[in-house]
């Protein structure tokens, strides 16, 4: 009698202690099928005349393709259709097999709408619209967004839906790491790609690996995810070794440059520098996961800023957007230390979180916005000269802003227009006292 008693206590604490750790988790099934699922678009090239597309099946689909013709307000656009084989990998890393196609679109025409499918002679997805850029500098935007990581499905997949709501014309979607929280399980990446659902077939991503999409090797090296390449058709225009994570692709009259904040930082360096050197374009934007300088406690990464913060100061790169902190944090460009700043000129270093996971922000503080548990999007708008930056909370509401004006032969003006984004919120404000432990994540 106790015995039994004893056996069904302790069930039911397993029980509680599933439930209570996975209660925010919209359960997925990660299996493939014949149907194409987690389609993606890239830019593997030059966004003015192709793009990329990847999408996973069964093992059952050994030959697919992809079909594109120009876009027409009549059906019948689908009768000039191109068709053109993929190529496919087969991946084996868990309990079930799976293929991954890839195709890229070339000799495209610049700033023109083209719909496009995936798919098999047995079964194919929906056709999907997406325009070429321009070649010539002009107005566009995007949306950028820090760490997804944790309870995707269930809770991230609010944020990046909010965000294509908000501003539905994006030309691109940038993701500055951990889109994952563990990096070679499918199920989350399941997660991350119902979350965002087509928008990743008609929005190319443009995304940088953080320290979750590593893994730990038995003999302490780290790797990145097997399922980064599969998943993503990204540039091979970075040093040897670092391809589909270090690259640069050219907009409308920007640079976007990724960088691998995880391995070989010397060696990208010099890639840097170069890149920038050569740089024809009036704006330049870089990513990379880990911050130049932390928002939140107990974190610091004073080898990037020995490395990369003097090619950054030396060409005056315009935004650098990064995440790693789960909080958010904004400011000028700043000296060796925090207390030195200046306040109206110079690169702007962007921290920011999209997932509910959060940490608490430090007190040695450097930026002029910041935010603890709070779940945001970026909205980021090129004009010409100026550009205008948005920070957004996942319900909608502007938290930050700020324009950068560009002015010929000096450093660019930055108008902070954060008045209008009420105070600071904080654990303090954000969370009932009786609530203040729980975690919702």
């Amino acid at each position: 009698m106790v015995l039994n008693l004893l056996i069904k206590f302790i069930l039911v604490l397993v029980t509680f202690d599933l439930v209570a750790s996975e209660y925010h988790r919209a359960m997925v099934n990660p299996e493939p099928s014949e149907i194409p699922s987690r389609i993606a678009l890239n830019w593997s090239d030059d966004p003015t005349t192709s793009i990329s597309v990847t999408w996973r099946t069964s093992t059952n689909i050994e030959n697919a393709y992809a079909e594109i013709a120009i876009a027409d307000d009549s059906a019948n656009f689908v009768t000039w259709r191109t068709q053109v084989v993929a190529k496919t990998k087969k991946w084996n890393q868990s309990a079930y097999s799976a293929h991954f196609h890839s195709v890229t679109f070339s000799k495209l025409k610049p700033d023109t709408l083209y719909a496009y499918r995936v798919g098999s002679e047995k079964v194919w997805s929906a056709w999907y619209q997406y325009r070429t850029a321009s070649k010539n500098s002009g107005s566009f935007s995007f949306i950028y967004f820090g760490d997804a990581q944790n309870n995707l499905l269930s809770l991230w997949s609010r944020v990046i839906r909010g965000s294509i709501l908000d501003a539905p014309q994006s030309a691109f979607l940038l993701h500055a790491g951990d889109l994952v929280n563990n990096a070679n399980n499918d199920s989350e990446w399941e997660e991350w790609f119902q979350a965002g659902s087509w928008i990743h077939a008609q929005v190319p991503i443009i995304a940088t690996p953080g320290n979750h999409e590593y893994t730990t090797n038995n003999n302490g090296t780290r790797s990145l995810s097997t399922l980064w390449k599969p998943h993503f058709t990204l540039p091979k225009n970075g040093p040897q070794g670092l391809e589909e994570t270090v690259y640069f692709i050219d907009y409308q009259g920007a640079r976007i440059i990724s960088l691998n904040s995880n391995q070989d930082l010397a060696k990208q360096a010099n890639w840097l520098d170069n890149v920038l050197t050569n740089n024809p374009n009036d704006w330049s934007f870089l990513t990379f996961h880990h911050p130049i300088y932390s928002a939140s406690r107990d974190r610091d990464n004073n080898k990037l800023r020995e490395l990369w913060k003097p090619i950054i100061d030396k060409h005056q790169v315009d935004l650098v957007l990064t995440g790693h902190d789960h909080s958010y944090g904004r400011g000028h460009n700043i000296g060796n230390g925090v207390n030195v700043r200046d306040e109206k000129y110079g690169t702007v270093y962007v921290v920011s979180v999209s997932g509910p996971k959060q940490y608490k922000l430090r007190k040695d503080r450097w930026m002029t916005r910041a935010a603890e548990n709070t779940q945001l999007y970026q909205i980021i708008s090129v004009e010409k000269d100026k550009l205008n930056y948005k920070a957004m909370t996942a319900t909608g509401h502007i938290y930050d802003e700020f324009d950068l004006i560009k002015r010929k032969g000096q450093t660019n003006e930055l108008v902070d227009k954060i008045l209008d984004g009420g105070p600071e919120r904080n654990w303090t404000n954000t969370i009932d006292k009786k609530q203040k432990d729980a975690k919702t994540y």
